[in-house]
C-alpha cells in the first residue's frame, strides 16, 4: 500500500473512519502474545499514520496537538492494542526528534515515518518503574566509541518486531542516559511477552543486554540526572494515556447506545455517560491547544473513571454474553484496568481508590 495514495490528512478524513472500521475487525482476535497486530499496523501506516508525528522535513505530516488527539481517540477506540502500541512508537520518535542531532534525526526519522522501520522505547525504569531499587536494573558504561550496556529494561512494548529501541540507562554514578539501540545489535535478547489481564497482544516484555555496545552516534542525551525530565515526549505525551482512555470509553458508550435502540431503560444511562463523553473530549483538546480548564492529574482521574464505568456498563448491558471470551465488551473491561497501572501517577491512583471506596478524595 503506497502511503502517499491512501494517507489520512486530517482527523476529518473519511478514511480515517475507514482505517478504524478495518481495526475493530483485526482487533477481534488479539488475545495473546503471540497475536501480534501486524496487519493493523500496516494498516495504520499505509494510511500514513506513523507520519502524523513527525516533522516534515523528516517525511512526517507533523499534525498539531489537538489534530493527534482526534486521531487518537478515534484509533483507540476501534483497538486499543493497536493505538498503545503506536504511543510506543511516538515517544521513540518524539525523543529522536529532541536529540538535537540531525545527523541522527535524518538516520532514523524517514524510515520511521515511512513505515520502512518500527521503533519502541524502553524507559519505564528511569521514571516510574523499578526506581526503588538500590541497583539500576540496567547500567551504561563507557568505553572508547560509546556505551557498554547490561541487565535489562523491565517493560518494552513490541521489542520483537522493532529495528530501534530507545533506551534508557543509568551509569555508575547514578545519572543517566538516553540512547537508540539497534535491535539486531550482538547481545539483545528480548524475552516473550507477559501475559497480561488486557493487551497482551502488544508483546510487552523485558528486553536484556549481555555487554552491549552503543556508539556514542546513537546518544540522544545525557549524561545527566533525571534524564528524562530534559528529554521529553512533547506536551501530547501527557494527554496520550487520558486519551485513550476516553477513546475506549467511547467503544462501550457506543454499544450501550446501539442496546438502548431496543432497550429503552438504557438509555438514559448511555446519555449520561456520553454527556461525560463529551466533556472530556473537550477538555482534552483544551489542554492540547493550550488552554486547559483543569489539572492533568484532575483529566487523568476523570478519563479512568469514566473508562472504568463506562466499560462495566456495557458489560452490564451485554448481560452474560459479554462475560463469555470473546466477547468485545469483556476484552474492553479488561483493557480498562490498564489505566490504573499505565503511568498512574500516585494523586490518580489515590483519587480512583477513593472513588471505588465511596470515599471524597
Amino acid at each position: 500500500m503506497n502511503s502517499f495514495q491512501h494517507q489520512i490528512e486530517s482527523p476529518d478524513d473519511p478514511r480515517l473512519d475507514e482505517l478504524c472500521q478495518e481495526l475493530q475487525a483485526g482487533g477481534t482476535g488479539l488475545a495473546t502474545p503471540s497475536d501480534w497486530p501486524r496487519q493493523s499496523l500496516a494498516l495504520c501506516s499505509g494510511h500514513g499514520v506513523n507520519r502524523w508525528f513527525i516533522e516534515t522535513q523528516w517525511g512526517g505530516l507533523d499534525w498539531s496537538e489537538p489534530d493527534v488527539i482526534r486521531g487518537y481517540l478515534k484509533l483507540s477506540s476501534a483497538c486499543l492494542t493497536t493505538t498503545f502500541i503506536i504511543t510506543q512508537f511516538v515517544a521513540a520518535c518524539r525523543r529522536i526528534a529532541m536529540s538535537g542531532d540531525d545527523q541522527l534525526k535524518g538516520e532514523l526519522l524517514p524510515a520511521l515515518a515511512s513505515g520502512q522501520a518500527f521503533a519502541t522505547v524502553g524507559i519505564s525504569h528511569l521514571t516510574t518503574s523499578r526506581r526503588h531499587l538500590a541497583n539500576p536494573v540496567l547500567v551504561a558504561d563507557r568505553v572508547e566509541g560509546g556505551w557498554r550496556l547490561n541487565g535489562y529494561s523491565p517493560w518494552v512494548t513490541g521489542g520483537q518486531a522493532a529495528n530501534q529501541l530507545v533506551v534508557g540507562a543509568s551509569l555508575r554514578d547514578a545519572s543517566q542516559i538516553l540512547l537508540v539501540a539497534p535491535m539486531d545489535s550482538e547481545g539483545i535478547e528480548v524475552d516473550p511477552g507477559f501475559e497480561l489481564v488486557g493487551l497482551s497482544a502488544s508483546h510487552t516484555g523485558k528486553v536484556r543486554f549481555n555487554d552491549v555496545f552503543v556508539a556514542d552516534s546513537r546518544r540522544i542525551a545525557g549524561p545527566g540526572e533525571n534524564i528524562m525530565a530534559s528529554a521529553g515526549a512533547g506536551s501530547t505525551g501527557g494527554l496520550q494515556t487520558s486519551t485513550l482512555a476516553v477513546g475506549l470509553s467511547h467503544a462501550a458508550i457506543s454499544f450501550l447506545q446501539k442496546q438502548a435502540g431496543e432497550r429503552p431503560e438504557l438509555a438514559e444511562n448511555a446519555t449520561a455517560l456520553q454527556r461525560q463523553f463529551d466533556y472530556l473530549c473537550e477538555q482534552l483538546l483544551n489542554a492540547a491547544e493550550g488552554n486547559p480548564t483543569c489539572s492533568r492529574e484532575a483529566l487523568r482521574t476523570e478519563s479512568n473513571s469514566l473508562v472504568l464505568r463506562s466499560t462495566q456498563s456495557a458489560l452490564v448491558a451485554a448481560k452474560g454474553a459479554g462475560y463469555v471470551e470473546g466477547h468485545p465488551v469483556g476484552r474492553w473491561c479488561r483493557e480498562a484496568l490498564f489505566f490504573l497501572v499505565w503511568s498512574c501517577p500516585q494523586g490518580v491512583a489515590q483519587a480512583n481508590l477513593c472513588e471505588l471506596a465511596g470515599l471524597e478524595n
